[in-house]
């Protein structure tokens, strides 16, 4: 099992200027972070990769689909959009030397329908992905689609949902991405959660119900680290909390307020807490 911290804790934007944020994130003893991947192109995560190698950082990256290239948008045109900006994101993320590639791959963030997910929607979904999945396995990539929570998606929010989706993509560069902070809004028990994907579980995200320090909220830590423990789980564990240093993203995800004074407390606290957890 590999730990890592989502580095939108600090930034959308990963530079050389974040060089002292990822030296304090190695001290503290994780195995690599995560990289958003909101805009730039291969020459910089290149830069970026050599930045994490100088500091001895595995590395994952993370993305996210808007209206524009909205894989299950009813036009042709739009979802092309979105396979042109997965491998874009693929691409991004082979220059950056990451294994994974996490997030709402599936669909575009908090665009709604007004009812919930067609049949023909979730096929569009797979049709992308799929044709994603087989840019990115000769990139060593792999692409992991996140459930969220029904306020920010609607085709896909639970952990059944995610397995039928894998299924249905049926590839072997894809597999799911359970994060605890929407599975604790949308699961009944966080246990039975994690063993419902459990065949198909390629990512995890550690986040509190409130995006803050793991272990401080209400998640059911103990449910969901016993499962990952039983269904032997093996892969990333990567601790995602969010905080106001970046206002314009902290608005658009809707946090309004601190969970914590530095964010050096979570990746102290936190690691400390899902190490005690995990191992």
């Amino acid at each position: 099992m590999r730990f890592g911290v989502n580095l939108l804790l600090w930034t959308t934007h990963v530079t050389d200027e974040h060089e002292p944020q990822l030296a304090f994130v190695k001290e503290c003893g994780f195995d690599g972070v995560e990289v958003p991947l909101f805009d730039g192109d291969v020459a910089h995560y290149q830069k970026v990769a050599a930045m994490l190698d100088r500091v001895g950082l595995q590395r994952t990256c993370s993305a996210g689909l808007s209206a524009e290239h909205n894989p299950i948008d009813a036009s042709a045109t739009v979802r092309r959009a979105a396979v042109e900006r997965l491998k874009w994101a693929i691409d991004c993320g082979q220059a950056l030397g990451a294994d994974v590639l996490c997030g709402p791959l599936h669909s575009a963030f908090k665009v709604f329908s007004g009812k919930g997910p067609t049949e023909d929607e979730c096929q569009r979904s797979a049709d992308v992905l799929r044709e994603a999945a087989e840019h990115a396995e000769p990139a060593g990539i792999m692409l992991a689609p996140e459930a969220l929570n029904r306020f920010e998606c609607y085709l896909l929010n639970t952990a059944a949902q995610m397995r039928s989706l894998c299924e249905r993509v049926d590839h072997p560069s894809l597999r799911a991405h359970y994060d605890t902070h929407h599975m604790h809004l949308e699961e009944h028990d966080a246990n039975t959660a994690v063993k419902e994907c459990a065949e198909v579980l390629g990512h995890v995200h550690l986040s509190e119900n409130n995006r803050g320090v793991p272990g401080r909220g209400q998640v059911d830590w103990r449910g969901t680290f016993a499962a990952l423990q039983e269904v032997g789980y093996d892969g990333w564990c990567v601790i995602e909390a969010f905080s106001r240093l970046d206002p314009e993203f902290a608005a658009a995800i809707h946090v309004w307020r601190d969970y914590f004074v530095d964010p050096k407390e979570v990746c102290v606290d936190g690691l400390r807490f899902a190490k005690a957890g995990l191992l």
